[in-house]
């Protein structure tokens, strides 16, 4: 990146800045594209990573290849994200799940993160926590932590299915990628539920809105400092990652992963 001066070692404390590669125009069969994201990710002053499972399928024998262009950063972790689920589940199936754990491991990440479809009863709940548990060894047994990343849906009414996830799973094996941006955007307490989880949180997603659309974090209504300060208070030392991807499929890269890191190292800053 010519003419930009790399801002390393800006993170605070046991805290640790990451970025999603999803804010820039990624092919998956074209790994070139996922390599230049990475290096903007560097050049911002990031430490770390996570990238869609099909990124990284395609480098499944180029270990080296992917350690060779990642700048140094930490590979936080790898995410299945589908558009449907295994109905049995409410997650991906296993069989994708253990073809990107295992292709995951071998490259170097540390996490394997699974999205979800929300349930709608107690049967389908307790089936989903089931095969969390089930996802969780297997990927403790690789190396790797699993987390379960959130939307919106898992945060709504009296008793929201977050809560009974967290309940119901066992936190030696399963672990929380909190997406408080959707969380927030659900109408979510954020900072109470940071406190009362923080235990169980190996990284938080951070995005944030202005009057109904998504902004560049720190330009919003998002409570970041107030996160940031609950996180403090409890001795947190996961990874704050900036998510700047665009409903509307945009990508708006650097103009907005630029002020999103700066706003972390603001918030964090204690």
């Amino acid at each position: 990146m010519l003419g930009r001066s790399p801002r390393r070692g800006l993170t605070n404390g046991p805290i640790q800045f990451g970025c999603q590669t999803n804010a820039w125009p990624i092919h998956p069969a074209d790994s070139a594209t996922l390599f230049s994201a990475l290096g903007n990710i560097h050049d911002l002053g990031f430490t770390g990573f996570e990238t869609g499972f099909a990124n990284v399928l395609p480098l499944a024998d180029k270990p080296a290849e992917l350690k060779q262009n990642s700048h140094g950063l930490t590979e936080f972790g790898v995410h299945i994200f589908l558009q449907h689920y295994d109905p049995a589940t409410s997650l991906a199936p296993p069989e994708l799940v253990g073809k990107t754990a295992a292709i995951g491991a071998k490259l170097g990440f540390q996490r394997l993160i699974l999205s979800g479809e929300p349930t709608t009863n107690e049967i389908a709940l307790k089936a989903k926590a089931d095969a969390l548990n089930r996802y969780g060894k297997q990927a403790n047994e690789l190396g790797m932590k699993l987390a379960y990343h959130n939307h919106g849906p898992e945060f709504k009414g009296t008793n929201p299915e977050i809560e009974s996830l967290l309940s119901n799973t066992d936190p030696s094996l399963v672990w929380l990628l909190l997406d408080a941006g959707h969380a927030f955007d659900a109408g979510a307490d954020v900072v109470v539920f940071v406190s009362r989880h923080s235990a169980r949180l190996t990284g938080l997603h951070l995005r944030d809105y202005r009057n109904g659309s998504q902004v560049p974090l720190g330009e919003g209504n998002f409570p970041l400092a107030a996160v940031a300060k609950a996180l403090h208070q409890n001795h947190w030392n996961g990874w704050a990652l900036a998510e700047e991807e665009r409903l509307d499929g945009s990508k708006p890269g650097d103009a907005a992963a630029g002020p999103a890191f700066a706003a972390l190292h603001k918030a964090f800053e204690f």
